[in-house]
């Protein structure tokens, strides 16, 4: 059998695991759930180590759990250095040299960074069998950083995100998208450009180590459910090299955070020891560089007008929805209970599909508490539509809109409709958001975020508290590539559960907006039927 053939059949089986259920092999194989593309990879390629040598390229923790989890569609936040460029370009490599026709292109973040992961792909073709390499993998390269294989009609690229033509007019089975973080801005067309070139079939890797609660990658990673995409996260402690090798005279005791993570993860001494070192380096630089969860990597530029323990508190309480709608569009908490009354704070935006969210907040309007949220990009109509279904499952609650831009659109549908049941202040319908309003509203939802964490039930609008942001001018808003509106919604829905209470925030003594004395409905409302 020719090399050509023999490569040809291996194409066929690539994804198959021999040896899976063969407990006889996993001393053999480091683990019998291993892939023939990994098999391949191991017995094929070569790699430069760390100490400047070549060695075979063996997967490491976190590249032999992207091959056990990858799928088509897979997006990779990780720690530094963890070996996923290397090992994504040698999947595509093996796959590009046994299925003929496979086109198969590598993204970097700038021209360096190509130059590097090219010099990887070659690499592995230079180390090959030379056999191999005068016979079914002799190559023609047509230009800088392109290997092309003219007996199997394959080829590999590796590109920059500064090209905006790059994977135009291609069809591109296998596509990896290195540190998206650190794309050049305005990428947004050659991000599309590229996974449009890829048919439904082909593979999508988009990989990055963190850069900011915002830009690109930030939206990508907590977009992934929407969009279809496998998250992965490897924290530093996969990389074997993170730990302090010499021993220490005096070892302090572990704080709390530290015996979390001993308890968690499983970390050694020697492990803690190196985290301390590179905390006392890099400071608040080490949660991004090094990350150790999918929320705190995420750095904001800038202040966050939240507080950010009481965000990492109330996310580890907010707990999984009861019931989910209309394909996650609706998730539901706290069902309606009879006898109590609603308030849905709403944030509408114009409904393009690449454009704001629309969001509405449902709160119980006696204790605040978040019972429910509405998420999703919906013209005013549809919005208006699915508000009134709402609030009719929530005791006819009352639907609190701002009525700022798209506003006064979902305001004019919900009048069309008959709907009563509408916030109304200054004799008009709906929230006005002004610029002495939104300031007062954005910290009565920090103080009741600081003080009472378990009203809040929604990691979106958790983790979009994280990304407000203070600017140097003293405004506030998401901060650049993230989203608000989640955070208005519920912002609204508190500010005017406060004003229909009469009452304003009463530190250290009650929740945000709750009167300490009943309040007679009659003498506080400003609006048709509760």
């Amino acid at each position: 059998m020719s090399d050509l053939s023999l490569l040809r059949d291996l194409g066929t089986s690539l994804d198959l695991r021999p040896f899976e259920g063969h407990s006889e092999m996993a001393t053999v194989l480091r683990g019998s759930n291993v892939s023939v593309r990994d098999l391949l990879i191991e017995g094929l390629l070569k790699v430069r180590s760390k100490t400047r040598g070549l060695i075979w390229l063996r997967p490491n923790r976190a590249q032999m759990e992207f091959s056990r989890n990858h799928t088509k569609r897979s997006i990779v936040l990780k720690a530094r250095q963890l070996g996923i460029t290397t090992y994504v370009a040698a999947r595509f490599f093996i796959q590009t040299i046994t299925q003929p026709g496979t086109v198969s292109v590598q993204v970097a973040h700038d021209q360096e960074s190509a130059e590097e992961i090219f010099k990887i792909v070659h690499r592995f073709w230079e180390n090959l069998p030379k056999a191999m390499q005068d016979g079914a993998l002799v190559t023609s390269r047509a230009n800088i950083r392109q290997i092309v294989f003219p007996r199997l009609d394959s080829e590999y690229r590796v590109a920059t995100a500064a090209d905006a033509n790059a994977g135009r007019g291609m069809t591109i089975h296998n596509l990896h998208c290195s540190e998206v973080a650190r794309w050049p801005r305005d990428v947004e067309e050659t991000l599309a450009s590229l996974r449009s070139a890829v048919p439904e079939d082909g593979e999508i890797v988009l990989e990055s180590t963190p850069n900011g609660a915002g830009g690109i990658f930030y939206e990508e990673w907590q977009r992934a459910e929407e969009t279809g995409y496998t998250r992965h996260f490897f924290p530093w402690w996969y990389g074997e090299e993170y730990r302090l090798k010499k021993k220490i005279a005096t070892v302090e005791p572990p704080t709390v955070e530290e015996e979390r993570l001993i308890q968690h993860a499983g970390l050694t001494e020697a492990q803690i020891a190196w985290r301390r070192t590179k905390r006392a380096q890099l400071r608040g630089l080490a949660v991004q560089e090094y990350a150790e969860d999918p929320v705190s990597c995420f750095r904001a530029s800038g202040e966050c007008v939240f507080d950010l323990e009481a965000i990492e508190r109330a996310l580890q309480s907010c707990g999984e929805p009861v019931e989910t709608r209309d394909n996650q569009h609706l998730l539901i908490w706290l069902p309606a209970q009879v006898g109590k009354q609603y308030l849905i704070g709403v944030d509408p935006a114009g409904g393009g599909s690449e454009g704001d969210y629309s969001c509405a907040v449902v709160i119980d309007r006696r204790s605040g508490l978040q019972c429910a949220e509405l998420h999703g990009h919906f013209p005013p109509r549809e919005l208006a539509f699915r508000l009134i279904e709402l609030a009719n499952s929530y005791n006819q609650g009352l639907l609190v809109v701002e009525q700022n831009n798209h506003g006064h659109a979902v305001l004019a549908h919900l009048r069309m409709e008959g709907c009563t049941n509408v916030f109304r202040e200054g004799g008009h319908d709906g929230w006005l958001t002004s610029a002495v309003s939104r300031p007062a509203m954005i910290e009565n939802l920090a103080a009741v975020l600081a003080i009472e964490q378990t009203i809040f039930r929604s990691p979106r609008l958790l983790n979009e508290c994280r990304t407000f942001i203070r600017h140097a001018d003293g405004s506030s808003s998401a901060a650049a590539g993230s989203h608000d509106d989640c955070v208005m919604a519920m912002a609204i829905a508190l500010a005017a559960r406060q004003k229909l209470a009469g009452q304003i925030w009463q530190k250290r003594f009650e929740l945000a907006s709750l009167p300490r004395q009943p309040v007679k409905t009659e003498e506080t409302l400003s609006f048709g039927s509760v």
